[in-house]
This record gives structure tokens, C-alpha cells and sequence, in this order.
């Protein structure tokens, strides 16, 4: 018999969580190194050394990674010769942890998760409940797996349920294109197949938290039908030619997990979960020893890769912008912005479309013409830090409010990550506006061009208030140019294409 004591699971949760926001996995970062090596996009290189450098600068620095530090989902593995000391029930401890570890005075994170999501939707203060899965097996040990979930890469989960003669590669392959950028690219798929429909969906989650293996796989060769599929899945969804943040190039996934399970025979459930390029898990076990210990990277783990703006970026000064020189900007194009930029996301775009809708004027100080916002709800700043973590959110969230932003509003473009949809391309287009693609998962190193921040409107919503940022050098790409071209239909598209000719000169 294995006695644990709660203050363990409480504490090991709550280092856990703390480690895994500024610590990516070591099998992560050589992936993603390799991929870096291997890439012939220069928008896609560029977007993968904003990650890999950023990933150093927070393991230095110990702040997130991504702005979004997730929902926690727990698998627990609990012995059944285990006995607790102490007086809460298992779900209390872990969500204990939770608010130990969101809260640490030196690095805290930021808490996303909300109460009565169909109504109110108000912040429940400390990123409670966790996403808690139980399982009693054999044993004296409490094995224990932690994830902290972004909403960019869980918003794209994907489920069906086949008909047993379907082909798993073939609705991959039709999904994957309409999941979008939204999930930060290059990161890992994780699919489940069979149980019941809830079971495919924690079948694929699960799989998220295994190690990045394909390149085992691929030099020692598939032994089961899993195996084969996880080969043809990543070839041929790299194949796609999506690319990093969805700018077109050589790696869309870094790794393909599968895991099955028994089904009913009239049935093939399905699930699909992307982990984003902000991969953050760790597993350990207690034994009664006390607290787990984690063992972080080492330097020499994060590849030699360097990243500073390139000198062919066009500098550009948000306080003085014009539509006439917007209308010289190319897709694909770097730029680096400096002055003021506006910050505000789904519940500001909300308020801010209701007030229009009822003839009420804006709140006092908030002007929008000419101006551009930042799709973004960044992570409280600790220490001297003028604003924490603040990468961009995905865009297509906004699509809705555009026509709003751009007509009544006033706005001249957006940042944010991933595509615009149809409506928003138009409402661009009809506009002469423009929208620019900040780097998902490049949070810590975006921050550092932010100078200052100003608290202007919505303080009680927290990370999505709206806010006046100062920025310099603050880099992006051109991703809708003001005639509506998008660079995640043509990037893609593009390396598609490229990717094609390579596969039948190799063969």
C-alpha cells in the first residue's frame, strides 16, 4: 500500500503547469528544428525561427510560451493499492494545483476558462475546473499526464462517423484544408478511431501527449496497419503544401499519432485533434516519494537557430499610415510596425457592434478611423514588463464583426493569426483595408516590440478590454492585401504545386 499525500498531487500539478509553459517538449523542438532545416518557403522558415527563438527566450526568461496558456486536461492512471491522506476528493486536488500553479507571483498565466458558457460567460478567476480523465488500474503508483489546451489548435477538433468500408486517409485529407491556419501549424494530429464517439475524441487527445516518433517509424519501417497509416497520413499532408502558420511550404505536421480501439461493427467513429506549434505536456508518477520532479531541457536541446527582421521589410508607421501607400503592400510581404496600435478581440468586437446597432456612441476616448487592431489577450505582465506573453488570436472569430469594423468603425487593418473567410476577404476588398498575420506561437519575442500599454476601454474583460499598445518593429506579414488577395490561398496553393514536381522527380 502507497500512501500519497495531497499536498504531492497539488504541488506536482501545480509545478507541472508552470514547467509547461515555458518548456517545450525536447522531441519537439528537434522536430521542429528539423523541419527549420528542411524548409524552402522563406515566409515558412522565417515563421518557424520566430518560434524556435522564441521558445529559447522563454525557457530563459520562464514566461509562456503562447499568450493562450490553455485549458488543463489531466489523464490520471491511479493504483488501486493507493491510499490518500487527506481530506479532498481527487478532482479538488488537481484543481488545487490549477490554481497554485495559474497563479505563481513570478509567472502567471493567464486564465481563459469561462463559467456558464451558453449565458454569462464570466471568468471563473482561475483557470478552473480542469478537463479531468480517471482511470483505476493495477498497482501502487499514480501515473499522471498534464496538458495545458489552446482554444486556437481545440477550436479544430474534428469527429464523424464512418461507414466501416470508409477511408480514414481520405476524410483526413478532405478536413484538414478546411481546419484553416487557426491551429498554428506545424504542430501534431492526433487521431482516434473506434469506441463510441466520445471515446475517438479522448482517443485522439491522449495521443497528443505521446513523443514525436515518425522519424523512427520511417527508418525502421511500419509493422501494423497503424503504422502504415501514420506513414501515408504525414506524407501525404505535408503534401498539401499548407506550411507553417498556413503561408505554404515543405512540413504542415511534425508527427501523426493514431490510437484505436474496439467498435461496434456497424460503425467507424473518428476523431481528430491538432496540437499547435505552443506543444505543452509532460507526464510523471508519484510513488509517495513526494512531489515529482521535472527535468527541464538542456541549452544544447534548442537547435542553433537565430531570428532577427529581415532588411527588405518595409518599416511602416501606424500614426501616419495611408490607404494610398496600404495599397503597395504585396501578400507575403514582411513589415514591421511601428506607433500605436488598438488591441480588442471577440467580446470588445461584440460590445463594440451592439453599441453601433443601437445608435450608441463609442466609449469616450476610443477612435477607430485610420487606426489598426491587435487581435490579442495577453498575459498580465510580471516585473518590469510593459504587457506579458501577447501573441495574436485567431482571426476568424472577427470575420463577423469586419464590414462593422471597417464601415462604421472607421479601422484601416487588423492583426491576428491564421485566414480570413469569404465575408471578411470581401469586406477587405470593399474597403481597400488590409489584414497582416502576426506569428502564432511567438508570443514572449512578439512582446518584447511592444513599449508601453494603455488600458482604454472594457477594463472588466480582462485580457479582451481594448487597449493602446506602442510598438516598434513589431514584425508581420501582409496576409490580405487591399485588393483581397490572401497569401493562405496562394502560399499553399503554391507549394502544392512545388511539392508535387519534387515527389515525382524523387520517384
Amino acid at each position: 500500500m502507497t500512501r500519497i499525500r495531497q499536498e504531492d498531487l497539488i504541488q506536482s500539478i501545480a509545478d507541472a503547469l508552470q514547467f509547461i509553459s515555458y518548456y517545450h517538449p525536447v522531441d519537439f523542438l528537434q522536430a521542429m528544428g528539423e523541419a527549420w532545416a528542411r524548409e524552402e518557403s522563406a515566409a515558412a522558415k522565417d515563421a518557424m525561427a520566430q518560434i524556435l527563438v522564441n521558445s529559447r527566450m522563454c525557457a530563459e526568461g520562464r514566461r509562456p510560451v503562447c499568450q493562450d496558456t490553455g485549458m488543463v486536461v489531466v489523464f490520471l492512471k491511479i493504483g488501486m493499492q493507493v491510499q490518500w491522506e487527506g481530506e479532498l476528493s481527487i478532482k479538488e486536488m488537481v484543481n488545487e494545483g490549477v490554481r497554485h500553479g495559474y497563479a505563481h507571483p513570478d509567472n502567471v498565466l493567464r486564465f481563459s476558462m469561462v463559467n456558464d458558457p451558453l449565458g454569462s460567460r464570466k471568468n471563473t478567476g482561475d483557470n478552473t475546473p480542469a478537463i479531468i480523465h480517471m482511470e483505476l488500474v493495477k498497482g501502487d503508483r499514480v501515473e499522471v499526464k498534464i496538458a495545458a489546451k489552446g482554444g486556437g489548435s481545440e477550436n479544430k477538433s474534428r469527429f464523424k462517423v464512418l461507414n466501416p468500408s470508409g477511408s480514414l486517409v481520405d476524410w483526413v485529407l478532405e478536413e484538414l484544408p478546411r481546419m484553416g491556419a487557426g491551429w498554428c501549424p506545424p504542430g501534431m494530429l492526433g487521431i482516434g478511431v473506434g469506441g463510441s464517439a466520445e471515446k475517438a475524441l479522448l482517443l485522439a487527445k491522449e495521443s497528443l501527449m505521446e513523443p514525436i516518433d515518425i522519424h523512427e517509424l520511417q527508418a525502421r519501417g511500419p509493422s501494423n496497419r497503424k503504422e502504415e497509416l501514420r506513414l501515408e497520413l504525414f506524407d501525404k499532408v505535408n503534401g498539401l503544401g499548407i506550411g507553417a502558420q498556413g503561408l505554404g511550404g515543405l512540413t504542415t505536421v511534425l508527427d501523426v499519432k493514431i490510437s484505436d480501439f474496439p467498435t461496434h461493427a456497424a460503425s467507424l467513429p473518428v476523431g481528430m485533434i491538432p496540437n499547435c506549434a505552443a506543444t505543452r505536456h509532460v507526464e510523471f508518477t508519484l510513488d509517495g516519494s513526494g512531489p515529482a520532479l521535472l527535468t527541464p531541457p538542456t541549452a544544447e536541446d534548442w537547435p542553433d537557430v537565430t531570428w532577427e527582421a529581415s532588411p527588405q521589410a518595409r518599416r511602416v508607421n501606424l500614426d501616419e499610415v495611408t490607404k494610398d501607400e496600404m495599397a503597395g503592400w504585396q501578400p507575403g510581404e514582411l513589415i514591421l510596425l511601428n506607433g500605436k496600435l488598438l488591441t480588442g478581440r471577440d467580446a470588445a468586437h461584440k460590445r463594440i457592434a451592439d453599441l453601433f446597432a443601437n445608435n450608441q456612441p463609442l466609449p469616450e476616448g476610443i477612435d477607430f478611423h485610420g487606426r489598426f487592431i491587435y487581435y490579442v489577450g495577453p498575459v498580465d505582465p510580471v516585473g518590469d514588463e510593459v504587457v506579458g506573453p501577447a501573441g495574436p488570436t485567431t482571426a476568424t472569430r472577427m470575420d463577423k464583426f469586419t464590414e462593422v469594423m471597417l464601415e462604421q468603425a472607421g479601422l484601416f487593418g487588423m492583426v491576428g493569426k491564421a485566414e480570413r473567410g469569404p465575408a471578411a476577404l470581401e469586406a477587405i476588398k470593399r474597403h481597400q483595408a488590409v489584414y497582416l498575420m502576426a506569428v502564432g506561437g511567438a508570443a514572449y519575442l512578439v512582446s518584447k516590440a511592444i513599449r508601453s500599454s494603455r488600458l482604454l476601454a472594457f477594463e472588466d474583460l480582462g485580457m479582451e478590454a481594448i487597449r493602446e499598445f506602442e510598438v516598434v518593429d513589431f514584425p508581420v506579414t501582409v496576409a490580405v492585401d487591399s485588393r483581397g488577395n490572401s497569401v493562405h490561398q496562394t502560399g499553399p496553393a503554391e507549394w502544392r504545386r512545388k511539392i508535387g514536381k519534387i515527389a515525382v522527380v524523387s520517384e
